[in-house]
């Protein structure tokens, strides 16, 4: 279901309801008269879901993280803000721009229309801006010819499994954060799709590389032995972009929330 599409439905029947009510049955109605209960309830519920609507589509949105792709970052069952005006102010259901704010960076993490499917919303790291040249060899990132710093932390125990991933900090940018491997997942991508802009992206047995067309953005989970991303269906148009996140604000993880992580985010 499009929530967006259902919200701003709600806004226009209980506006109407609000409107017809103000404007004209209320003169037409004895003093003292009850009001009927179709204006009484959309009246009162009318400024609520305007509130929602544009709060949803101006300034910030929950979303729910629904894998394991971005961990150690972002974990299954995290509930998310993301910020709608950073990368500039789009009509809602339209997504059509109309103020340019700002763009994205190497390093945000970022909500986008799944160009494969655009009714779903994905969730992954900004690595390779317009422009760059990404590659990612042997488990290394390289951006424009210069390997992304890292540095090797602590193995990861993934909860409620007996199983370890190699992590490390990463910094791209000005961002750092933390990235997991695992030792014996091969390097290259296997059984990449014939995407738009394949022609840009050259496989190899240790990986990939990429020149970003413009207008376009490469991205990748922090969990990077375990994330179907730009390596296997192409790159995210700009007007694919959703916005940035920003804040854990719930977490609910079986068979108990894990409250900790609220506000925990890198």
């Amino acid at each position: 279901m499009n929530f967006a599409l259902f919200l701003f439905i709600l806004v226009i029947i209980t506006g109407a309801a609000w409107a017809l009510n103000a404007f004209w049955l209320k003169k037409k109605r004895a003093d003292g008269a009850p009001n009927p209960w179709w204006v009484e309830n959309g009246a009162s519920l009318f400024p609520i879901f305007l509130i929602i609507f544009l709060l949803r589509s101006f300034v910030a949105e929950p979303f729910r993280i629904p894998s394991d792709s971005m961990m150690p970052t972002l974990l299954d069952g995290d509930f998310i803000l993301v910020n709608k005006y950073i990368y500039g102010i789009r009509l809602p259901l339209l997504d059509v721009k109309i103020a340019e704010i700002g763009k994205p960076e190497r390093g945000d993490v970022m909500v986008f229309r799944y160009p494969v499917s655009p009714d779903e919303n994905y969730i992954k790291r900004v690595v390779g801006l317009p422009g760059d040249t990404v590659a990612y060899q042997d488990k290394q990132l390289f951006i424009n010819g210069e390997a992304a710093p890292l540095a090797r932390e602590e193995n990861y125990l993934h909860a409620g499994r007996l199983q370890y991933s190699m992590q490390f900090q990463e910094t791209l940018g000005t961002a750092n954060h933390r990235i997991l491997n695992d030792e014996y997942m091969p390097a290259y991508v296997s059984d990449p799709g014939n995407f738009p802009g394949r022609e840009y992206c050259q496989y190899n047995t240790t990986g990939i590389i990429c020149d970003v067309p413009a207008g376009h953005y490469f991205v990748m989970g922090d969990n990077r032995d375990n994330s179907r991303d730009s390596r296997f269906w192409g790159f995210v148009p700009e007007e694919n972009i959703v916005g940035k996140a920003f804040f854990i604000w719930f977490n609910f993880t079986w068979p108990k929330p894990d409250l900790g992580r609220i506000g925990a985010f890198n």
